[in-house]
């Protein structure tokens, strides 16, 4: 794990990435939706959901730790054969548990949403600590391969998923679309959707449906 971490330029200050938020975030109760944006992107990028969320729910959305040497900013790297490489995933989890232990309050529910790299994060927070995830969004999305440490128990628990991608997504590999197809439907409540001609993005329908799936999801919890 120090190979990965060194790899990583991580510096072993884990609580300090550089975030938005919503107004009066501190100040609020409730639960908090962690926005993880996806490869060479930045905490900016997702801050547009704001609006799709419930009424009143708090947010914040999340730089990643690796500076891309050419644009943004990525959980892990992808200069590998691997999609998603083992040892660096670990130490992006462990960053970004870092960051929510040290800035969000231990009785807040998450709802992590992530986009692309960012959803594997999010399924990565519901695959580590489950305890603490009340509902998560992959967007053009997909999850490590490995397993992890709480497979076991949320196949028995089901907690509600979203999965929107598109059709014609020409990043995302084949084989990781068919590892998430495998693995989410026995370990969640999956509410999948599939865009016809939509790539690697997301558009207003999947949007609409990331918002009735929170309310479903949330229900007065959201409040």
């Amino acid at each position: 794990m120090v190979g990965a971490r060194a790899a990583l330029g991580h510096d072993g200050g884990m609580s300090n990435l550089q975030t938005v938020r919503s107004p009066g975030f501190n100040d609020a109760a409730g639960p908090v939706a962690i926005l993880l944006h996806g490869y060479g992107s930045n905490e900016h990028d997702l801050a547009g959901l704001a609006g799709y969320l419930p009424n009143g729910m708090r947010w914040v959305s999340v730089r990643a730790p690796l500076r891309h040497p050419g644009f943004g900013y990525a959980w892990y790297p992808l200069e590998t054969e691997d999609f998603a490489p083992e040892d660096a995933v670990a130490v992006a989890t462990e960053v970004l548990w870092s960051w929510i232990d040290s800035n969000v309050p231990a009785s807040s529910a998450l709802v992590p949403i992530g986009f692309s790299q960012g959803g594997l994060m999010a399924t990565q927070l519901l695959r580590t600590r489950p305890e603490r995830i009340v509902a998560a969004v992959v967007l053009s999305g997909f999850i490590a391969g490995a397993p992890q440490p709480a497979d076991a128990v949320l196949a028995e628990a089901r907690p509600p998923v979203f999965w929107g991608r598109g059709d014609a997504d020409g990043v995302v590999p084949p084989n990781a679309v068919a590892v998430a197809g495998s693995w989410l439907p026995g370990h969640t409540a999956l509410v999948q959707s599939v865009y016809p001609g939509l790539g690697h993005s997301v558009n207003e329908a999947e949007l609409d449906e990331v918002r009735a799936f929170l309310a479903d999801a949330l229900g007065s919890r959201a409040a």
